[in-house]
């Protein structure tokens, strides 16, 4: 499942000695906004030096590139000699830039983006133009402000957050992105993100932008599966492939109740997602 992203910053050696032992679902290497430009080389380097590492987890490693016409061009072609999950593109403005990065970056890796942008928000599913570009997410503070829209608006409860939240999720879903959260910068106040992550889960997410490992540890528990949701939808599938064998899609259930082919295709879903 890809319930956490942790965001780590590769100049700072503390947090990447700890790459080997982090929970987080995926993580990823920024050398975007938060690295200075006289320091990007340095982080990128650094990114190497972690990818060449035979303890890094390659399979969960995500590299947060600079926008194509500030040298994410050239950070991606170094990139493309190791190894890793994911590319992912920020603030990308039009189409031609998610074609022009997925001839960039190589075939065994994935493209990701942050939308952070007013075009990227209004156009995304117009975007899906290659299996290879599977994640977007939701950079909610640039957005806003590239929306002309006050930072002040992040509230929970607030309806122009909601509609944002819902036309992000719903049209990555219609296009089979997975839609990813925005991060909550304030790290220390678990309370106020622990709300944000239920609100989320109920609103269709299963997957959430962390900084540090206690926002990990609360969204791996809270977007992951519970034990009881993987046993009914392993014993839903089970129960109605048996009956359909037969020719029966509706049938009663002794523990789950009634079956039929909406329920199993919502198990599946559960199965797709563990």
């Amino acid at each position: 499942m890809h319930s956490s992203n942790m965001m780590l910053n590769p100049l700072k050696s503390k947090h990447i000695e700890k790459i080997p032992t982090l929970k987080a679902s995926k993580i990823t290497l920024n050398l975007e906004d938060a690295i200075a430009p006289s320091r990007k080389k340095e982080a990128l380097l650094n990114i190497a030096k972690i990818l060449q590492d035979p303890n890094t987890p390659k399979d969960k490693i995500i590299v947060r590139v600079n926008p194509l016409n500030e040298g994410g061009k050239e950070e991606i072609e170094f990139l493309n000699k190791f190894n890793f999950n994911a590319i992912r593109l920020s603030k990308p403005t039009s189409k031609a830039q998610i074609k022009e990065a997925l001839n960039l970056i190589k075939s065994s890796i994935e493209l990701h983006i942050s939308l952070e942008t007013k075009e990227a928000f209004y156009n995304i599913r117009d975007w899906k133009i290659d299996k290879r570009f599977t994640t977007a997410n939701l950079g909610i503070l640039d957005l806003l402000n590239s929306l002309n829209l006050p930072q002040s608006l992040l509230q929970i409860n607030n309806p122009t957050i909601d509609y944002i939240l819902s036309k992000f999720l719903l049209d990555c879903k219609s296009v089979n992105l997975l839609p990813v959260s925005f991060m909550y910068q304030e790290y220390n106040n678990l309370e106020e993100f622990t709300k944000w992550c239920e609100k989320e889960k109920l609103m269709g997410f299963n997957a959430k932008a962390c900084m540090g490992p206690k926002q990990v540890e609360i969204a791996n528990k809270i977007f992951g599966k519970s034990k009881e949701e993987i046993k009914r939808a392993k014993e839903i599938k089970k129960a109605f492939e048996a009956n359909s064998a037969k020719g029966e899609n509706g049938f009663m259930h002794p523990e789950y109740g009634f079956i039929d082919e909406p329920i199993y295709k919502d198990a599946l879903l559960i199965l797709e997602e563990i």
